[in-house]
């Protein structure tokens, strides 16, 4: 398998979750409008961003480093077809998560590689099982600012943990990079 790869993202939880798989990375993240497109589905959406920041990295480095796989990946909280993406503002996370609190819904993480002239992604989907939470556990919650720069305004890995009743599927996956695939992922681009 690859020891060192580009990764076209800037979060330490992936870069984390690589480091325990064996892999370098350099981070290059991608710059792309990450807005959902009219009637897109979150499976959609989450694999159109992976493919679109693997491909502008690419893009971006104009032939350097061609010996290293580019991985980008994408992550989305998802119910009844509503995509929770990164809150934009405290009350969006406290509106996001009185929406979540009590549910079964949906993480989705992409994932792209770009290599030797290829390009394949691979979609993993969590559900995930949020307990009922209260306004006051959700504005202490948000008072620490676990909540920005997440989709769906929390962090399995973090305190929001502490709510979350069982989930069915990869826990990596809805940290942001679910391990098996890819590895799986990695494995199929060396062939």
């Amino acid at each position: 398998m690859f020891t060192k790869i580009i990764l076209a993202s800037q979060s330490p939880r992936r870069v984390a979750l690589l480091k325990q798989m064996g892999i370098d990375c350099l981070v290059m993240p991608a710059d792309i409008d990450e807005s959902v497109l009219s009637g897109e589905s979150p499976t959609d959406y989450v694999l159109r961003l992976a493919k679109q920041k693997a491909l502008a990295t690419l893009k971006k480095l104009k032939g350097e480093h061609a010996d290293l796989p580019i991985l980008a990946a994408d992550t989305t909280v998802a119910m009844s077809n509503e995509i929770f993406g990164k809150p934009e503002n405290d009350a969006d996370a406290f509106n996001m998560l009185k929406k979540l609190s009590d549910s079964m819904h949906q993480v989705h993480t992409a994932i792209a590689v770009a290599f030797d002239g290829k390009l394949e992604s691979i979609l993993n989907t969590t559900l995930v099982q949020m307990m009922p939470l209260t306004d006051a556990m959700i504005e202490a919650y948000i008072a620490n600012n676990e909540h920005n720069d997440k989709a769906g305004s929390y962090a399995i890995q973090g305190l929001a943990g502490n709510w979350i009743k069982r989930i069915e599927g990869s826990y990596t996956g809805v940290m942001g990079l679910p391990v098996h695939e890819t590895a799986m992922l990695l494995y199929k681009m060396l062939r």
